[in-house]
């Protein structure tokens, strides 16, 4: 159900799904502008027996089978309109992945193999491993090669339900590979039907040839990568990795403070391996904070009053073998706004699987089925700045779409580790085999 090798098609002019046995809007149950937080996570805005409408690539008709048959546009317009019957299957609006670093070259097999005999993560970094050792592929490759890579994985991704994808550089650490890599995610972004949020992430970690010179580094992101990423229009956001190991509360307030006067969106990887106090981002009004496994109780309590995301992404924590999982029912039952991602890299998860990350939600974090697909829909689109587009089957947003083969949307997460996704619908085009896109 991957895209044709030769790139998106038009979107299919007039396209009608109905016999939904369980078609889950995500409209905002109490209208409140937003993402969705405390008991509003929980509702899906469930339409049984539904059918949607698309028109050239948006939502048009969202209502009951019954009263689509029926209605005088399309009963009109039947022999022009692409008919698919979802013969009681559920559908969901596609899913937003907002986490990624899908510009790699090669997985990281000893890595795997180091952590399975008991090295921490920062013993693998001290040995060569980790970050830095995918950062020689990505500078060695050739754009096509990293462009190759990076469609790929939104292939298949594509193919799991997801539509939407925030995809970081970030292996080349250097002015020149970290333009090759925003380069070739935007060639990617080109040939596949979805939408691509391209985000700047040159602070991952201090390369080995600015070792004991970091604040150089920082200056260079400063001064060089993100002004020509801006300029050129490479990158919506910039990203810190803000940890032991990487670049502190002081080094990324510099580098955030460059990041508004050229007028791009913040993210941040912390507190993932370090409990931080956050005070100091939160000036900044972070689109999305990422990971959070080690937050505070306090800190929680003041993300719990701001429109900034927490991005959790249970797949690192899974891989790396970490008892701990982000503390979701903490900052749900807080009242912060919670998202779920892929955190899809070489090093830390290496998958391209939304419907697994929703079932380590399940039954590692507590989340409810409901919570952790509208963390994974119309949160993670707010989680891009999206939400007035994506997240939600409503009329006039972008026709994204996700056909799942069951009866119940709980049985998303259930079934993990299988993929239950029978069509994806970007931006209106279909990609299935029924459409010839195998």
């Amino acid at each position: 159900m991957s895209s044709s090798p030769k790139g998106p098609s038009s979107p299919t002019a007039a396209l009608l799904l109905f016999n939904i046995r369980q078609l889950l809007t995500l409209r905002s149950p109490s209208g409140n502008a937003g993402p969705c937080r405390g008991p509003d996570l929980s509702q899906l805005g469930i339409l049984n027996d539904g059918a949607v409408l698309c028109l050239n690539g948006k939502i048009a008709f969202v209502d009951k089978t019954r009263k689509a048959l029926r209605d005088p546009w399309i009963s009109r317009n039947r022999k022009r309109i692409v008919e698919i019957d979802c013969a009681g299957q559920v559908v969901l609006p596609g899913f937003v992945d907002s986490h990624s670093h899908p510009v790699f070259m090669n997985p990281r097999l000893v890595d795997f193999e180091k952590r399975i005999s008991g090295s921490t993560y920062e013993q693998i970094a001290d040995a060569g491993g980790g970050i830095r050792s995918s950062v020689n592929g990505v500078r060695q490759a050739s754009r096509k090669q990293l462009s190759e890579s990076a469609l790929s994985a939104l292939r298949k991704m594509a193919e799991l339900g997801t539509t939407t994808v925030e995809a970081k550089s970030g292996y080349g650490l250097t002015v020149e590979a970290e333009m090759k890599s925003l380069t070739a995610i935007r060639d990617a972004a080109r040939q596949w039907p979805g939408r691509v949020v391209a985000t700047l992430l040159g602070a991952h970690v201090v390369p080995r040839e600015f070792q004991g010179h970091a604040e150089d580094y920082v200056d260079l992101v400063c001064r060089e990568m993100i002004p020509k990423a801006a300029q050129q229009g490479l990158a919506h956001f910039v990203d810190v990795f803000i940890d032991r190991g990487a670049f502190s509360l002081e080094q990324s307030e510099k580098i955030f403070a460059a990041t508004k006067q050229h007028g791009l969106g913040i993210r941040a990887h912390v507190c993932q391996l370090t409990q931080m106090d956050l005070r100091p981002l939160l000036r900044f009004n972070a689109t999305s904070l990422d990971h959070l496994d080690q937050i505070s109780d306090e800190d929680i309590a003041l993300l719990a009053k701001l429109e900034t995301l927490a991005t959790l992404v249970p797949g690192a924590n899974y891989f790396l073998g970490l008892e701990k999982f982000p503390p979701a029912r903490k900052l749900i039952d807080a009242g912060a706004a919670v998202a779920l991602a892929t955190d899809y890299n070489p090093g830390s998860s290496p998958t391209t699987s939304i419907p697994f990350i929703l079932s380590l939600a399940c039954t590692h974090m507590k989340m409810s089925p409901a919570e952790s697909i509208a963390a994974a829909t119309i949160n993670g689109a707010w989680a891009l700045s999206l939400a007035q587009r994506k997240g939600s089957i409503e009329r006039g947003k972008d026709a994204d779409l996700a056909v799942f083969g069951v009866e119940d949307y709980r049985e998303i997460p259930y079934w993990f580790a299988a993929n239950r996704c029978t069509l994806a619908i970007l931006n209106g085009i279909p990609l299935g085999s029924q459409f010839g896109c195998n």
